[in-house]
């Protein structure tokens, strides 16, 4: 089973120029063929990728093949039950991930927690704290339907209709507010939402309200590692 997270839909509109357009529509088929995944294997349906990766079904034949970090990943895969733990290193996953990115919930347990929909400590529904392209339910969903369900996700970056990326900084208060609920008021990321939404021109009323408030009241900056050699630590000792 395959579907696709329409609750907030967002349309690309077109640009006045008509060139502008046929580059966009030429930027949008080359990233459709060659895309990079990060798998995170939070749960049991990470055991059907191997066998979606490697000879028999091939999705390199397609243009996609696996990533080790988020800044170089198009595609992040949650493969299975997100324990509300596992979903902070999820949600900080994705904020490092580079623009246009997209995201795919496989198993039952990404949709509406699937077998584990009465336990305390999972969450339940993928799309209340990120956005979701696609859907491949199942438990767990073959190969076949995996091939099948970033086949989909292909052809709508291709048509420039995968646009879901841009909804979590147009409805940024939204997805903040529900990961306050979970981890408190406290909680916080490396990665400035509000600044990236402003860079990208994506900055709208929905963007910033009472949570993003919250969130500005218990932010502290980041601070720089400072790593040093140990005879300079013994140094500064002697010092």
């Amino acid at each position: 089973m395959k579907r696709k997270d329409i609750s907030i839909p967002v349309e690309q509109p077109k640009r006045s120029n008509p060139l502008a357009n046929v580059f966009d529509e030429l930027m949008d088929f080359c990233r459709s063929r060659s895309m990079f995944m990060l798998h995170y294997c939070t749960g049991c349906g990470a055991i059907e990728l191997p066998p979606a990766m490697t000879s028999r079904f091939d999705m390199e034949r397609l243009g996609i093949q696996p990533m080790v970090t988020p800044r170089q990943a198009d595609i992040l895969l949650i493969t299975g039950y997100v324990s509300i733990k596992t979903l902070k290193r999820v949600i900080m996953t994705y904020e490092q991930m580079a623009s246009p990115k997209y995201v795919v919930g496989i198993c039952s347990c990404t949709v509406n927690g699937g077998m584990y929909w009465q336990s305390y400590a999972t969450a339940k529904v993928l799309k209340d704290y990120l956005p979701v392209d696609i859907y491949i339910a199942g438990c767990m969903p073959r190969p076949e339907a995996v091939i099948e369900g970033l086949r989909e996700l292909m052809s709508d970056i291709k048509q420039g209709k995968a646009n879901s990326w841009q909804r979590y900084y147009k409805n940024y208060d939204y997805y903040l507010g529900n990961q306050q609920k979970l981890f408190g008021d406290n909680w916080q990321t490396p990665t400035d939402i509000i600044a990236e939404a402003r860079h990208y021109n994506l900055i709208s009323e929905q963007t910033e309200g009472k949570h993003t408030a919250v969130l500005q009241q218990h932010q502290k900056p980041l601070e720089a590692f400072e790593a040093r050699l140990k005879h300079q630590q013994g140094q500064a000792r002697e010092q």
